[in-house]
């Protein structure tokens, strides 16, 4: 064992166990951070393709609308810690921000790798102990109060609480293998059924990878399981070799994953002109074909569609590109008129956790105070970031989950450890 218990031990140092870590070292605790990997804030590195989007400039109430499953439980850490606490927070730590579009808030040099710099410079300062290629086996506890942690090697560190911020199963590269999981469970706690979230999807045919490469802005996804329309997105997505990707589509990941599961069918029906109805994208029609009477359709297509789009669409509506537009029948037009408002892809699995964004699922919510992100189960153990069961929409949601609960964890584990002394 440690010969002088430190007052905080956190496991995982990802985004929340930063925060939560340097939180707990301002509050005057002495603090030990362990994490399995050679450096600090692996996955934040890779977070908005390398920009590392900080979170987003929204109010409390667009964030209940963008948290699953409970989000009321956020409110509690909001209202100690949110937006503006996120921005002070990296400014006094040498990083500012700017917003680009959807009010997402990234650093100003575009570069995830000076945010992760920041927050371990900080804790450092701090004076917080890092033990870097500390992989912890397990959680210890006597008459229902946490007191060490056992590491794999069979060390073993005493603490007054402990703060389990080891994320998700999600990027597995980056360290996130789900041992929290286990060791919450091990401690008594419930884990929901995990799921990738935020991830590109599989898709039955050549559809999608004859569009291989192709971005669609300003288009509506709509999510079909079985026979009823679940939910729509409108905005930007990517075609795949192997699918669909892009925003909407992650955002809509959630719940096809979900499905799958359970053995649903599932469904992407993407209306690529979302702005006009059926009626008046029926009376452009028209006026397109009769005005390009003696030009071929796959020219006049080109009015309403990417290039890239031409060929792969007249097929999918079984039309042919040559025939001249004075030839189009009305049965043909209306084809065609369903394919740009319906084009349907039948969603055969996800890419799984090696490119899944977030983790759906973890420690039941339940079993954890919102105040505080104490355990109710076990004294001194306190939970921060994606290890919890709370996930978000894509847009820098979920890391404001990760500073909130990080910050409220570790000033409460620094305040519980105190009472301890």
């Amino acid at each position: 064992m440690s010969e002088t218990p430190y007052d905080v031990i956190v496991i995982g140092a990802g985004a929340a166990g930063l925060m939560a870590a340097g939180s707990a070292a301002e509050a005057g605790a002495s603090v030990l951070l362990l994490d399995s990997m050679r450096r600090a804030g692996r996955k934040l590195l890779i977070t908005g393709k390398g920009r590392c989007n900080l979170t987003n400039n929204s109010g409390i109430a667009e964030y209940m609308k963008q948290i699953y499953p409970v989000p009321k439980f956020c409110r509690p850490m909001f209202s100690r810690f949110f937006v503006p606490d996120t921005l002070r927070h990296f400014y006094r730590l040498g990083v500012p921000t700017i917003e680009e579009r959807g009010r997402r808030i990234f650093p100003q040099s575009q570069r995830a790798m000076d945010v992760a710099d920041a927050l371990v410079k900080w804790v450092s300062e701090q004076k917080v102990t890092i033990k870097y290629e500390r992989k912890v086996k397990r959680i210890v506890s006597e008459n229902g109060r946490f007191t060490s942690v056992i590491l794999d090697t069979g060390a073993a560190f005493e603490g007054r609480t402990c703060i389990l911020a080891t994320g998700g199963r999600s990027y597995p590269a980056t360290g996130s293998t789900g041992d929290g999981y286990r060791m919450a469970e091990e401690t008594g706690h419930h884990v929901s059924s995990i799921f990738p979230a935020l991830v590109p999807l599989e898709t039955k045919g050549e559809l999608a990878p004859s569009l291989q490469g192709l971005s669609m802005k300003n288009v509506t996804a709509n999510l079909w399981i079985g026979n009823k329309k679940h939910s729509d997105i409108f905005g930007e997505m990517l075609f795949t070799h192997f699918g669909l990707s892009g925003p909407i589509i992650l955002d809509l990941s959630r719940e096809a994953v979900r499905a799958l599961g359970k053995g649903e069918r599932v469904e992407i029906v993407l209306d690529c002109k979302p702005a006009l109805d059926e009626a008046t994208l029926d009376a452009r029609l028209l006026r397109e074909l009769d005005t390009n009477g003696r030009a071929k359709l796959k020219t006049m297509i080109k009015n309403l569609v990417p290039l890239k789009m031409i060929l792969p669409l007249c097929e999918y509506a079984g039309l042919n590109p040559e025939m001249f537009c004075n030839q189009v029948t009305a049965a043909e037009r209306k084809q065609l008129l369903q394919s740009l408002k319906h084009l349907r892809f039948e969603v055969s699995g996800h890419t799984g956790w090696n490119d899944a964004i977030i983790t759906s699922g973890g420690v039941d919510l339940k079993e954890v105070n919102p105040s505080t992100m104490e355990s109710k189960i076990l004294s001194g153990l306190f939970f921060a970031g994606e290890i919890l069961d709370l996930d978000a929409a894509t847009g820098g949601y979920n890391l404001q989950i990760a500073w909130s609960s990080g910050y409220v964890a570790g000033t409460n584990a620094a305040q519980k450890a105190g009472t301890c002394l």
